[in-house]
């Protein structure tokens, strides 16, 4: 009997000992004993890390609905599957039991088929957090489509690029979305991406805000309609292990979005049984991620994780600052939430409003809290422990990737003792190495490198989409036979884990990874810019901040420096996004280089991180005047 459901610290390490020294053996239990199988596989694992090419459950044949739908309609079919909190408190949440969830499956699948839609096509879904957002995604999977979620906040010149790489024939999208006490032009977002992409054959259009919009004919769709005159039969399509479920799109240091692929088979594994584990749900539980499904986070623990064990799974529309502060704990007062999972960015933002947001409403319901997207700092672990949980509902501080499908190091809650700012032990048949610069692993407690993995997992992506070389270069080439992160780390005296941020040029702002390559790209566009680079500072609610020291062109550059900075936060926004906008923009003569013309970051972090004490040999530089230089006119 394999251990599905961890209670106890003993057992804890009995059940890792046997992943780590038998984990063929082990996954198999797991998923012989817990899921339904059209076809049992005739191989649990070959993989090999040189090509790199990794396959699970070869040979099944499954449909991951049926697990997270089908499977539970005799036992849960009158229970709520998906509990929809909209952005307005004012309008009623929507219970959607897994009877309704599946019969809503069905007939949005048999309309993405009677639009041409065929297993194997790639669907763009571009919607606000309404249900129409996991009803599509599981609509997909139904008949094998692949989906590619791209999270609503992003520019039509991001969703174009995603869509282009992965040839999207439809667009899912809605009139518009709700985002506080704004609205946002959804429709009109997707109009001026679908300018640079021929492949879109259909876009269907949800109605959400009630919005005047566009309707190209031909093209674009009501939704609505076509859900009326569907059916709500559908039978699955039978899919092989190793077809791809979905692509997400993951910033990368250069500019180009890399598509992480995730195939079907050892990702639904290993989601469901990271989730019954890391947040210890039990039957009847609320569970609420406030993620947005356009992320992993929400892809892997609001839809196919909750779903694939019968849970209840909270999805909200709206902000945490909107009509105030206190709107989550409003809602897990109005839903008794009993999980409750958020980013460090969300509890800073919360901490910083007076406490009696929080002690208005009644948290007692909550048994366990998460933490996802970047490290937790110390003082924001204290806050949430000592006001949220009362110091009775312990913190799982999960570190994991896109790349990765799943939670990798987390603590168990009740299981694992906790301890600030570390995400503690390595998940059930995870199996981290520290490496140094040379390539050797570091062995033993009380040491810190650059975290690897050196074992497959079953939901890790398997590819880049279209780009095989590239997946090979990203994460398999730095260290021989390993899996490497491109986070630092640290392993304390009783082996937990911290995660140290980045080790290339990826800044964490808000949970969300944003490659610098791409900012500078876009900034570098405005006419005025003749170059610039990024590094990210320490910031009290994001985590990190994005400076940017910019090169103008006319060095004598007369105009406003106040517009040219709103002007390339501008351009930032139209290319990538509001979440990449700087904070702070200084404006210098030149950038520190080395003799080859590589900018020395490094430099420019410290400058900007207010930590000039020791900035190295700065002696060896194209140009060291330049440092002063920065550092007289710091901001």
């Amino acid at each position: 009997m394999s251990n599905y459901h961890i209670k106890h610290l003993e057992e804890y390490y009995q059940v890792y000992r046997k992943s780590v020294r038998e984990p063929e053996n082990f996954w198999e239990e797991v998923a012989e004993e817990h899921f339904m199988w059209q076809r049992k596989w005739d191989n649990v694992l070959s993989w090999d890390f040189t090509k790199p090419e990794v396959k699970w459950f070869e040979g099944a044949q499954l449909n991951i609905t049926e697990n997270c739908i089908d499977r539970h309609l005799a036992t849960r079919g009158d229970k709520t599957a998906i509990l929809f909190e909209p952005n307005d408190p004012k309008e009623a949440a929507e219970h959607i039991t897994y009877k309704q969830l599946y019969e809503r499956v069905n007939q949005f699948a048999n309309v993405l088929k009677e639009q041409g839609i065929k297993k194997g096509d790639r669907v763009c879904i571009y919607l606000p957090m309404i249900p129409e957002l996991a009803i599509s995604v599981l609509a997909c999977a139904r008949i094998g489509a692949i989906h590619s979620v791209v999270f609503a906040g992003f520019s039509s010149t991001a969703l174009s690029t995603r869509i282009n790489d992965s040839d999207c024939k439809m667009v899912i999208t809605s009139d518009g979305s709700y985002r506080g006490a704004k609205t946002i032009d959804l429709k009109g977002i997707v109009d001026e991406a679908l300018n640079d992409c021929t492949c879109v054959e259909t876009v269907l259009v949800a109605k959400r805000i009630n919005s005047d919009i566009n309707m190209k004919s031909g093209r674009d769709k009501w939704l609505q309609p076509l859900l009326d005159h569907a059916s709500s039969d559908c039978e699955a399509e039978l899919m092989d292990a190793e077809d791809p479920l979905f692509i997400l799109y993951t910033s990368g240091s250069t500019g180009q979005p890399k598509g992480m692929v995730h195939t079907t088979a050892g990702y639904m594994v290993y989601t469901a049984y990271t989730f019954k584990n890391a947040f210890q749900y039990k039957e009847n539980d609320v569970y609420w991620c406030t993620a947005d499904i356009g992320w992993i986070t929400g892809h892997s623990y609001i839809v196919y994780g909750p779903l694939a064990n019968g849970a209840t799974t909270v999805m909200f529309e709206g902000v945490p600052s909107y009509p105030d502060f206190g709107r989550f704990w409003e809602i897990v007062e109005k839903h008794k939430v009993n999980q409750f999972y958020t980013a460090p960015t969300a509890i800073r933002a919360l901490a910083k409003q007076g406490l009696e947001l929080v002690e208005k409403y009644d948290l007692s319901t909550l048994k366990v809290l998460g933490s996802v997207g970047e490290p937790i700092n110390e003082e924001a672990w204290h806050w949430y422990n000592d006001n949220v949980g009362k110091k009775k509902s312990p913190i799982v501080d999960t570190w994991w990737q896109t790349e990765t499908g799943g939670v990798m190091i987390t603590p168990i809650p009740f299981v694992t003792p906790t301890k600030p700012t570390y995400a503690t032990l390595p998940f059930i048949g995870i199996q981290p190495a520290l490496m140094d610069e040379n390539g050797k692993e570091l062995k033993g407690n009380q040491v810190d490198g650059r975290l690897c993995v050196k074992f497959p997992w079953p939901s890790m992506a398997r590819t880049i989409w279209g780009n095989h070389q590239r997946y090979k270069d990203t994460y398999f080439s730095a260290y021989e036979n390993m899996y490497f992160t491109g986070d630092g780390a640290l392993r304390d005296e009783v082996g937990y884990y911290r995660i140290t941020g980045r080790v290339d040029d990826v800044i964490i702002v808000s949970g969300h990874n944003l490659g610098t390559a791409p900012i500078e790209d876009a900034i570098n566009e405005h006419p005025a810019v003749a170059e610039s680079a990024i590094v990210g500072f320490p910031h009290d609610v994001k985590g990190n901040a994005l400076y940017g020291y910019v090169i103008l062109k006319d060095v004598g550059e007369t105009r406003d420096h106040a517009n040219l900075r709103n002007e390339i936060n501008q351009i930032i926004t139209e290319h990538i996004g509001p979440i990449a906008k700087l904070d702070k923009i200084q404006f210098t003569q030149g950038l520190p280089k080395t003799r080859s013309g590589k900018i020395m970051r490094r430099i420019l972090r410290k400058i900007a991180q207010g930590d000039t004490s020791n900035l190295g040999d700065t002696s060896t530089l194209l140009n060291p005047e330049v440092v002063q230089d920065i550092m007289d006119n710091v901001l």
